[in-house]
């Protein structure tokens, strides 16, 4: 089975105009048009780089010609690709093997990511771990008491200084989004009915760690595994992969294969195989230009694609 694990530092990115520009011309016009109505340069910046992620991964990986593709989303805001027909474009219909790949992105703090995986339902989260902005940290884990559930508070409020007892926050944060962005639930899942025991070994730059286990309505849940990464010391990845149907029965499988490293893009990398769809539209880049700074966001309900 094929792994796809990218990540791009949008909030060190600042593109110049050309760069800007040509990013444009090389995405659908919708999305074109929804990234330019964003009110802060950096929501912009983070839509614009998901859209080339996933424009790169399709292109690259199902080998679909970057003028041809078409993407979409789902009711819940889960992008998809719309598979060509050969009635309607030059390029063939996918092969099975194209078809078993599933693929996600989040961007939050300040990276995009995309992970993909062929033959596993596939959900990605990060998370950058931030003080709260308006309250304690006592507080904001009171605001947040109702997502989590007990054995899970106790083990991130007792993981020490406030600092760590955050990112052991957002650590649980990630593993239960990248769930909930796999099986495409949405806001309609409760986050208490998947309870995270965390592998016992820390999550370093180094070494990431595959021995999460989940349990779900209380049952240990034997058709997910979870890969957890740190693209740096502030910024938290997880990854959920899921089986398509239960395991057969029988005994489990002794160690899941290590986590698929994530691989730092540049803007070079994202544009290698662009094409693009449009002309140039100068004033885009007047419109980029007017968008203000955007306060560090915390955490929220709402899945990022």
């Amino acid at each position: 089975m094929g792994s796809v694990r990218w990540a791009f530092r949008y909030g060190s990115w600042t593109p110049t105009r050309s760069e800007w520009l040509y990013a444009a011309r090389c995405i659908q016009r919708e999305e074109k048009e929804r990234i330019g109505k964003f009110v802060f340069a950096r929501d912009a910046k983070s839509a614009m780089v998901g859209r080339l992620l996933l424009r790169k991964f399709v292109c690259e990986r199902i080998a679909v010609p970057w003028s041809e593709i078409q993407l979409a989303r789902s009711p819940r805001g889960k992008p998809y690709l719309v598979l060509p027909e050969a009635t309607t474009t030059h390029t063939p219909p996918l092969s099975r093997e194209a078809q078993r790949w599933s693929f996600n992105i989040s961007h939050q703090g300040e990276y995009a990511v995309l992970a993909a995986e062929q033959g596993l339902q596939v959900g990605v989260d990060v998370m950058k771990t931030t003080m709260p902005g308006s309250s304690s940290v006592s507080e904001f884990f009171r605001i947040m008491t109702r997502q989590f559930t007990e054995y899970e508070w106790s083990v991130i409020q007792s993981s020490g200084s406030e600092r760590q007892q955050l990112a052991a926050f957002y650590r649980h944060w990630a593993l239960k989004e990248s769930f909930i962005k796999a099986i495409g639930t949405g806001l309609g899942f409760n986050l208490q009915r998947a309870e995270f025991h965390l592998s016992p070994q820390p999550v370093t730059e180094e070494q990431g760690q595959h021995r999460t286990m989940m349990h779900l309505d209380e049952e240990e849940e034997d058709s997910w595994r979870f890969e957890e990464s740190s693209l740096d010391a502030d910024h938290h990845v997880a990854v959920a992969l899921g089986l398509h149907s239960p395991p057969p029965a029988g005994p489990r499988c002794p160690s899941p294969p290590p986590p698929t490293a994530f691989t730092h893009l540049t803007f070079g990398d994202l544009i290698a195989q662009a094409t693009p769809l449009s002309e140039e539209d100068p004033a885009y880049w007047d419109g980029f230009q007017s968008k203000g700074e955007a306060p560090q966001r915390q955490s929220s309900r709402a899945p990022s694609e």
